[in-house]
């Protein structure tokens, strides 16, 4: 039967011929199980979980794990063994459904904490549920609906012209997993390793969290003095997110890191160790010389890779002009179309929602954006009015930078294009006279509507590539997506609130790096002291000098504020995926030692993940343990770096198959 194939079609990957066409493995011309109870069902509840696992990991090291592949695990696993028949299309939904768990998260984590964080200085500003909630709802919708016209531009006209490499992950687990759903085993088995390491740690403490250069008898000397000092995070989903990044991007994010930590703060410390410096009047009295390694990054250096995930922001858009052209030429003929009455019988495999009721989808939504920002955040019709202008406009723009990024390598920029979209806010809002905290509360809400738009619309993108390689009907993807979104909207919304009273985003057991640099952002522009515009140009000069070099500035930038002890992790595992991919001749054999790394590196994410969210649920109940005594003792770091050379050494030897 066409859903037991164990591998796509030869033509899957590669450009069509002159009049070839890509037959997927469900065939178009027949009807298979896709939406049923058990799909549905399955799915929320993957939406559930992943939420609220991604939400602590993204709010802790500032990256969000896609949750695609891990649910696509699941989902075959459980069918599996539970025996179901024809399972594959069903598979599909629910790896879409579960998916909008990431991308919820994305979008709401990398700004709305900056709400929480401003409300610890500005007791007046005010935070809920339903600013968190209707925030990441609205953005996910707008998400949705704005994509669907580029679907068939990105998954069907540019076939084989984008590699979609996460799709292909996700798509292969989905087909080999027919034949018996091998992989969970490997998801499980892993997914408890990670999830028992990390659990010890956040929970009992039993070794350090971070290794850092003041572990060598001189590294102490050298910090404080040079202002040198490195940093990495031994948790296992960190890890396992390295893995999946790769080598590549991974060393690329790092160089960023390397040239804030090892270069700029140094200088820095040389240059001006004498001076105070305030360039955001916020009242800094200590020389550079007092300060800390973190407190330089955190006063100054950070602000440079600001600048640089901006400017990277702008030349995405730039670059993808052209693609935006094409796809809404496309969408437009499309409507032509179907008003003219002239529509042909479309095979199932391309069918969409109809171009009428994403129109009208759209209106509703940015209508309920309009009410949302009038009612909810502003209490002012001609801001709320600039607030839905600056939504619609900028959502719509950098969706397909979005959908482009996710197509190339994989991964999204969102977090770039948030920055700079709450720059534009900023001052538009205080053009129109709107600062103050009722500004900040205004621009980060604007920045998390297009983030989460951003977000669903670069994940989405992932998951309709996935079905059309398989065969599953985009319709049914589009619609059921909505779903997906409301309840992952409204689990993050607790989630966030939760560990927000469980930790707080400014203590540092959360660190919530990009909320922080939001915060950031927003407060020095809203409060009349201005922004470190000299640091952000630094910046922009970098992205741009990078960008005509033919290196990601995204990544580097990327590297460059957020902290180094989360950066260096990615370093290490992409050097285990290169490892496990290079020791061969057998580039099939490599390729099968790669894939099964990632079904452990995905454990380990996954399994960390949760488990943070289980340790949090046990310190908010104050079932606490006291650590940080035992944490300052050497003891302490020499054992977390054997623990971990322990957690690297079993991830090789797991990944690495016999012929």
């Amino acid at each position: 039967m066409e859903n037991k194939k164990t591998q796509l079609p030869e033509n899957a990957h590669r450009e069509l011929k002159p009049g070839e066409e890509y037959q997927p493995l469900l065939s178009p011309q027949k009807n298979y199980p896709e939406v049923t109870p058990w799909s549905v069902t399955l799915g929320l509840i993957m939406t559930v979980i992943f939420s609220a696992a991604a939400a602590y990991l993204g709010l802790k090291v500032g990256q969000v794990f896609e949750a695609a592949i891990p649910i696509a695990i699941i989902a075959v696993g459980l069918s599996s063994a539970l025996g179901r028949k024809n399972a594959l299309g069903e598979n599909v939904m629910v790896q879409s459904i579960g998916s909008c768990s990431g991308a919820i998260v994305a979008g709401a984590i990398f700004t709305l904490p900056a709400l929480f964080i401003l409300q610890d200085k500005y007791p007046e500003l005010t935070v809920n549920f339903t600013k968190v909630f209707f925030s990441s709802l609205l953005g996910g919708i707008l998400g949705i609906l704005f994509l669907i016209p580029f679907r068939k531009y990105f998954v069907k006209e540019q076939h084989g012209k984008y590699p979609f490499p996460e799709a292909t992950a996700t798509t292969q687990v989905l087909v080999s997993g027919e034949g018996g759903g091998k992989g969970a085993k490997t998801l499980l088995i892993s997914g408890l390793i990670g999830g028992l390491y990390d659990f010890i740690v956040s929970t009992f403490g039993l070794w350090g969290e971070t290794l850092t250069s003041k572990i060598l008898p001189w590294g102490t000397a050298i910090a404080e003095k040079a202002k040198v000092m490195l940093k990495v995070n031994t948790g296992a989903a960190v890890l396992g997110l390295g893995y999946i990044v790769g080598l590549k991007y991974a060393f690329i994010i790092c160089c960023g890191s390397f040239l804030v930590w090892l270069v700029i703060i140094p200088l820095m410390n040389l240059i001006w160790g004498g001076q105070v410096i305030d360039l955001m009047n916020t009242g800094v009295t200590m020389t550079i010389g007092e300060m800390t390694p973190d407190m330089i990054f955190k006063d100054y250096a950070r602000h440079i890779g600001i600048g640089g995930i901006a400017t990277a922001g702008i030349v995405g858009i730039v670059k993808s002009f052209g693609v935006i052209k094409s796809a809404v030429g496309l969408a437009a003929n499309e409507f032509k179309r179907k008003k003219d009455g002239a529509e042909a019988e479309i095979i199932r495999t391309q069918r969409d929602l109809s171009m009428k009721i994403i129109v009208i989808g759209i209106a509703v939504t940015l209508l309920a954006v309009f009410g949302f920002f009038l009612f909810g955040v502003v209490d002012n019709l001609w801001h709320a009015v600039v607030g839905l202008l600056i939504v619609g406009i900028i959502a719509f723009l950098f969706t397909t930078v979005a959908a482009n990024a996710i197509a190339i390598v994989g991964s999204n920029p969102v977090s770039g294009m948030t920055l700079m979209t709450l720059i534009l806010a900023s001052l538009i809002m205080v053009a129109v006279g709107l600062n103050g905290t009722a500004g900040m509360t205004a621009a980060l809400i604007i920045g998390g509507v297009v983030c989460t738009a951003l977000s669903v619309a670069g994940a989405f993108i992932t998951d309709l590539k996935i079905g059309y390689w398989i065969g599953s009907t985009p319709k049914k993807q589009e619609s059921w997506k909505f779903l997906g979104t409301l309840v992952a909207a409204a689990t993050v919304g607790g989630v966030m609130l939760v560990l927000n009273k469980t930790y707080g985003f400014t203590s540092g057991a959360l660190a919530a790096p990009q909320a922080n640099a939001m915060a950031a952002v927003i407060e020095p522009m809203m409060s009349g002291s201005g922004a470190p515009w000299l640091l952000y140009g630094i910046g922009a000069a970098i992205a741009i000098v990078l960008n005509f070099c033919g290196i990601s500035a995204l990544a580097f930038a990327l590297g460059m504020f957020i902290p180094l002890e989360l950066n260096l992790p990615l370093l290490v595992g992409g050097a285990i995926n290169w490892y496990v991919n290079t020791r061969s001749k057998d580039a099939a054999l490599n390729s099968l030692r790669t894939e099964r790394g990632t079904l452990i590196a995905s454990g380990f994410i996954a399994g960390g993940a949760l488990m943070g969210v289980v340790s949090a649920a046990l310190n908010y109940l104050e079932f606490s343990f006291d650590y940080s005594a035992w944490w300052q003792n050497p003891m302490s770091e020499l054992l977390s770096l054997g623990m971990y050379c322990m957690l690297i050494i079993y991830m090789i030897k797991a990944s690495m198959l016999k012929k």
